[in-house]
């Protein structure tokens, strides 16, 4: 087991897409790819980082998308969350059959299926090396996982927040659709805002700028990435002053 010590991170908020866990399917939840997901956190837990999460809905639900198709925004919103409930619920069942303790902490309150968020308890999971999983964004529609995600990492007082993606950083361009795009290594946070660089939204980016916590971006499709990364190696773009 690696010791704390060596890690560059010692608490870290995984963002991870909804998309993500579809694998190659076009909808919904695809078992093999949580699983997949579950072994690159599981190995990375069992290393004695404090390890949270937020995963969105999009695979399932996507809020924005309903609301421009004329349903009502805040209860389009609503429907996202939930969907992220279900998502998280299949993470903690997929990281439990590996081992790993595992906390499902939702905004909005559910009590049947998992805890009510509560910022003190969340913390003492993590003390304890218990992964918590944040679900149902920030419990208020207008807002997106992206945001829910930066604001637990300053809520649990994070050294970093990892966006796990389909890609191996930050490019200049989508890098599937131009091949001449650039990936960075480095940016600062007023680059991504200048450049309207599609990582993150605004929202989150600024938040993250304000409490002078760095953005890791890289590829959680690529095996063993995670660990890597971690510990300062891997492939990644980090977004810090």
């Amino acid at each position: 087991m690696t010791s704390t010590s060596e890690l560059k991170y010692k608490r870290i908020l995984l963002k991870v897409s909804g998309e993500v866990l579809m694998g190659d399917q076009g909808f919904g939840i695809d078992m093999k790819t949580v699983q997949a997901v579950a072994e690159e956190i599981a190995e990375v837990a069992r290393t004695g980082v404090e390890l949270c999460l937020v995963i969105g809905g999009g695979n399932i639900f996507r809020g924005l998308s309903k609301a421009a198709a004329g349903m009502e925004r805040s209860s389009a919103d609503y429907m996202g969350m939930l969907a992220t409930v279900m998502n998280a619920l299949a993470m903690q069942n997929a990281l439990e059959q590996l081992g790993i303790d595992t906390r499902v902490q939702s905004a909005i309150q559910m009590n049947a299926v998992c805890e009510p968020f509560i910022r003190r308890r969340a913390i003492r999971h993590l003390e304890k090396g218990r992964v918590v999983i944040f679900a149902a964004g920030t419990g208020a529609p207008y807002f997106t996982t992206d945001t829910a995600a930066a604001l637990r990492a300053a809520e649990m007082d994070c050294d970093a927040l990892f966006k796990g993606t389909s890609v191996d950083g930050v490019y200049s361009a989508d890098p599937k659709k131009d091949k001449s795009a650039q990936r960075y290594d480095s940016l600062n946070y007023m680059d991504v805002l200048s450049r309207d660089l599609k990582v993150m939204d605004a929202s989150a980016v600024s938040l993250m700028r304000e409490n002078d916590i760095p953005i890791v971006v890289f590829s959680i499709r690529t095996e063993g990435e995670l660990d890597k990364v971690i510990h300062g190696g891997g492939t990644h773009t980090v977004i810090s002053n």
